[in-house]
């Protein structure tokens, strides 16, 4: 196979992209409209839904880490303040000592076989608690909710460890609608698989970089220090799953700062010694002598608030250090018509982003 001269050469070679993604990633993340309605379908034959025989729960507990982890951030995020149910992530194994009967916890483990996962659904099962779980088939969790008569949603063991987010997402939001956590017109499986699928086509390998929101930010990320601001709940769960998958596909550290709690220590970082110099050449490598310089991606969804005057002031001091800015929004119309289409679309977009700085990373270390 012969080597593409750069990135940008590489990224805009479909068939040598994927002929160099060993570990099928691109081909993992455009599958995410799949899993959805794959996992919906293992949903309803899990029945899921006789959880709601047991009334609305207080709180919704989340156990889950990684991918989980995200997957209660969504969860929250969508509940919004005026939700009348306790949406709480925990990473496990401890659940909250307040927990009782009154409340339902739904276990989240890919593999299903952590002690995190096993001796939460223990936990649970113990108080008395309305239990839920999610991951491989016959996984040890599998034989627990079991054991308790509890629902659980065994996922096919084909589904790819970094890209299988939505194989989790898919049963805790009809597991949210069916219990009155969330209402159940919020989660549409079909509508949100479908927008996927669009997402898919639009950063997927065949298209273009200059066309391609992916490719873009992935090679805007290559040379900088990520510097990752969300506006809003839903630019949130976004940027934190931006961070996660960086790190863990292409070792790629980044910094999350959440407008506008976190808007002190983002001027400061911005104010900082990573700043570009006042005199800086536009045009210049960046990566000459091997320094990275602070890049401000802003995450933005359709909230708006405290969140935008503050994402308004960073952005006029990033201009005024000389820090570049580029902007992750939702690109269709449907999207903003609903939070869950924006997710979809915003983690869409960074899944494939981090997928290509992960290639191109390997492309690198090869030469």
């Amino acid at each position: 196979m012969s080597m593409p001269g750069s990135v940008d050469e590489l990224f805009d070679e479909p068939e040598r992209l994927v002929e160099r993604d060993r570990r099928r990633l691109l081909r993992a993340v455009a599958s995410a409209g799949a899993q959805v309605r794959e996992t919906a379908r293992l949903v309803e034959e899990a029945d899921v839904a006789s959880i709601a025989d047991s009334g609305r729960p207080r709180a919704l507990v989340v156990v889950g880490r990684r991918e989980g982890a995200i997957v209660g951030s969504a969860l929250r995020a969508l509940a919004g303040a005026a939700c009348p149910v306790w949406v709480v992530h925990v990473p496990g194994p401890d659940i909250p000592v307040w927990v009782t009967a009154a409340d339902l916890v739904l276990v989240l483990s890919r593999t299903g076989a952590g002690a995190y996962a096993l001796t939460a659904a223990n936990e649970a099962a113990r108080r008395g608690c309305a239990l839920a779980g999610v991951g491989a088939a016959d996984a040890p969790l599998h034989a627990r909710c079991a054991q308790a008569r509890a629902p659980y949603v065994a996922l096919p063991g084909s589904r790819e460890q970094q890209a299988s987010l939505w194989s989790l997402m898919t049963p805790a939001l009809l597991v949210a609608g069916v219990t009155g956590v969330l209402p159940t017109a919020i989660w549409e499986p079909e509508t949100v698989a479908d927008l996927l699928d669009e997402s898919a086509l639009r950063c997927g390998p065949n298209q273009e970089s200059f066309a391609n929101p992916a490719k873009t930010l992935a090679l805007e990320l290559l040379d900088s220090l990520p510097m990752l601001i969300s506006q809003g709940a839903v630019a949130g769960v976004a940027a934190s799953r931006a961070v996660d998958q960086l790190a863990v596909l292409a070792g790629l550290p980044a910094a999350h700062f959440r407008l506008p709690e976190q808007a002190v220590p983002a001027r400061r970082v911005l104010s900082g010694p990573f700043r570009a110099v006042a005199d800086d050449d536009f045009f210049r490598d960046r990566t000459e002598g091997g320094r990275r310089e602070l890049r401000m991606i802003c995450f933005t969804d359709s909230s708006a608030g405290d969140a935008a005057a503050a994402m308004r002031d960073l952005r006029e001091l990033a201009d005024s250090t000389h820090v570049v800015t580029s902007v992750l929004q939702p690109m269709s119309q449907q999207a903003a018509e609903q939070p869950i289409r924006e997710m979809a679309e915003l983690i869409g977009m960074v899944d494939f982003a981090a997928a290509y700085v992960s290639l191109a990373g390997d492309m690198e270390a090869s030469r």
